[in-house]
């Protein structure tokens, strides 16, 4: 990597994280993201632009409000610095190429919609829905090369080639993907509101998964279901076993038989796993961005075990 060319790009990465904390505290509210300037929640007092530097502001003025003294999230600084090492390990990955601009913008898009969601339980269509189309449309420009672009024209004579087919085949695999991960996400949700009588999936997992199939392609869409649903199944587990030893610690106080109540304990436990709102959107965008940089690895090195 080229040391200057590698600190501006992690600069334009602060630059965008610190943008993104902005999507995240008003898209949910419905509000503009451009307009008004930003201010303190609590004093309302606009933030100078000597203020607003990112992580650099948060850093000197100590996590607080320069007028009111409230405190500010350490989300803000993380946001910040996780959108620049992201868009700086884009450009270690795949070099100065138009797939950094192509992996920056998804890594930019997840990066703000796993926050969200992990807030609000929300997915803003204002980020899933322009993300879609820009998976589309980088397609064009960074070829997916995914199964209809290695198949397809092994079994049909295409009326086109070169570049033209390049290009046609990597949108249909983008299209491709976008199906497949929206199809999954919906009927998974189908199932288990029939199984539960309650929605397990709701709308804005249908179109990040469609947005990450979009840039991603198949392949790299299935492993992301695959691994998320692996992720959000420990999440679950865990909580259910870290509520049930609280609870029953709780409830030994005041049961002499520690039977009963290791009993009450998972039955308090359970109550808790069946009414808690996971926020799938979190596992599915985080899992994502490790299939970029390391899904098509895994998945050779499954392969090859066969």
């Amino acid at each position: 990597m080229d040391p200057v060319l590698a600190s501006a790009i992690f600069l334009f990465g602060l630059a965008f994280g610190s943008f993104l904390n902005v999507c995240i505290y008003r898209l949910p509210l419905g509000r503009s993201v451009v307009t008004p300037r930003s201010a303190c929640p609590k004093c309302k007092q606009p933030i100078a632009f000597y203020d607003n530097l990112p992580v650099l502001s948060w850093l000197i003025l100590g996590g607080r409000c320069r007028h009111c003294k409230t405190r500010i999230s350490p989300r803000y600084l993380m946001i910040e610095l996780l959108t620049g090492l992201l868009f700086l390990a884009c450009y270690w990955y795949f070099g100065l190429t138009l797939s950094t601009l192509k992996y920056c913008t998804l890594a930019f898009l997840l990066l703000g919609l796993i926050f969200t969601d992990a807030e609000t339980k929300l997915l803003p269509d204002k980020m899933t829905l322009p993300g879609l189309a820009l998976g589309l449309v980088f397609s064009l420009l960074v070829p997916v090369n995914d199964l209809a672009s290695q198949f397809l024209p092994g079994v049909v004579n295409l009326p086109f080639s070169g570049d033209v087919s390049v290009r046609v085949l990597s949108l249909l695999d983008s299209l491709l993907g976008a199906v497949l991960g929206a199809s999954f996400i919906y009927g998974a949700g189908a199932v288990y509101l029939r199984w539960r009588g309650m929605e397990g999936m709701g709308f804005g997992d249908v179109k990040l998964m469609a947005m990450v199939g979009a840039f991603l392609g198949m392949k790299l869409t299935i492993f992301t279901i695959f691994t998320a649903s692996l992720a959000g199944s420990l999440f679950g587990l865990t909580t259910v076993f870290v509520v049930w030893l609280k609870r029953t610690h709780r409830f030994m106080k005041r049961l002499a038989n520690a039977q009963a109540a290791r009993r009450r304990g998972w039955q308090s436990a359970q109550v808790v796993y069946r009414n808690y709102q996971m926020p799938f959107g979190v596992f599915l965008g985080s899992m994502a961005l490790i299939a970029f940089f390391f899904g098509n690895q895994f998945l050779h090195w499954y392969g090859g075990l066969w």
